[in-house]
């Protein structure tokens, strides 16, 4: 309990510092907020309406403390551009972007930790270079060039085999899940084959330090398990908290990914959501999203602290 209180206490702080950081670098880029969202060719007159409107001509405590305020109670403030609540406009995106980083991390486990079992179990030094030549290669393609390969082999329209939608998402959203999941495949796909690469990667590291340690697969093998056998049933089993915090980050690095890859294949989802913003000088809703991307992954470093915490109580040993 002392544990997750501090973790807690810590989640808070981080979150308290993360919102201060954000605040801050908007606050010192060159120039006037008000004077960048309005445009270089705005009068003095529309530039002081928006500071009056958004509350920029008031001093920076009483900025940040209302705009922390609002976020305690999920208002994330009004957008610039569009004049509607970015909450409204962040949930709308993230019900695209989420499932689809959720669909790409399912076909890097899927592919990432066969394999890598695979290469710790083979024997063979040429089957063993063989995987280690697959991770390497795998993990060199940039998501967008694996995007574009796709969408000339499979794209509906372009490519030569069309078998899945390849531009934009169905403007009733998942009214139609057929439709929609149709849509995210490609992308889903050239996200996880190159998530697929990083975590084959770790799980044969992990297995592999799990075999040098050697006693508790040799305990398997000894009361009857072939090595094999050892290796997935208890190897694997010791290695799952290191995998854990492997998968754990993988998913929060697939945002960035995600976002390149909803441009490509033109989803309208929280990157293009975010780079629009940028692009347009709505910087009341980027302050907002910015803030919430870094809570997403300290929320995500949270939940994987805690499970790696509950998977191996070798820590709380340690500990006391």
């Amino acid at each position: 309990m002392r544990f997750v209180v501090r973790r807690l206490l810590l989640f808070a702080a981080a979150l308290v510092g993360v919102s201060v950081l954000v605040f801050a670098a908007l606050r010192i880029l060159p120039g006037d907020v008000a004077v960048v969202m309005a445009g270089t060719n705005a009068s003095a007159s529309r530039v002081a309406e928006l500071r009056a409107e958004f509350g920029l001509d008031r001093p920076y405590v009483v900025q940040y403390l209302d705009w922390a305020g609002g976020l305690l109670h999920g208002d994330l403030g009004m957008s610039a551009l569009t004049g509607r609540a970015v909450a409204a406009q962040v949930g709308r995106r993230a019900a695209i972007t989420f499932p689809l980083i959720v669909m790409s991390l399912v076909i890097a486990l899927a592919i990432g930790l066969p394999l890598g079992c695979a290469a710790s179990i083979a024997r063979s030094p040429r089957l063993r270079g063989l995987f280690h030549v697959l991770a390497i290669a795998g993990g060199a393609v940039p998501a967008l060039w694996s995007g574009l390969l796709l969408l000339l082999l499979f794209g509906r329209g372009v490519g030569l085999i069309g078998l899945f939608p390849s531009q934009g998402f169905p403007a009733d959203g998942w009214g139609d899940p057929a439709r929609a999941i149709a849509s995210l495949i490609l992308p889903a796909l050239a996200t996880g084959f190159v998530a697929a690469a990083g975590i084959m990667r770790y799980t044969r590291a992990a297995l592999d330090d799990v075999a040098v340690d050697g006693g508790p697969v040799d305990m398997a093998m000894a009361c009857g398990m072939t090595r094999t056998q050892a290796m997935l049933h208890v190897g694997l089993r010791l290695a799952t908290p290191q995998l854990v915090s492997v998968i754990g980050l993988t998913f929060a690095s697939m945002i960035t990914g995600v976002m390149v890859i909803e441009n490509l294949f033109a989803l309208p989802g929280l990157g293009a959501l975010l780079v629009g913003d940028v692009g347009n000088r709505d910087l009341v809703a980027v302050q907002s999203e910015l803030f919430l991307l870094a809570a997403f992954f300290l929320v995500l470093g949270l939940i994987v602290d805690l499970t790696h915490r509950a998977l191996d109580p070798r820590l709380a040993a340690e500990e006391e």
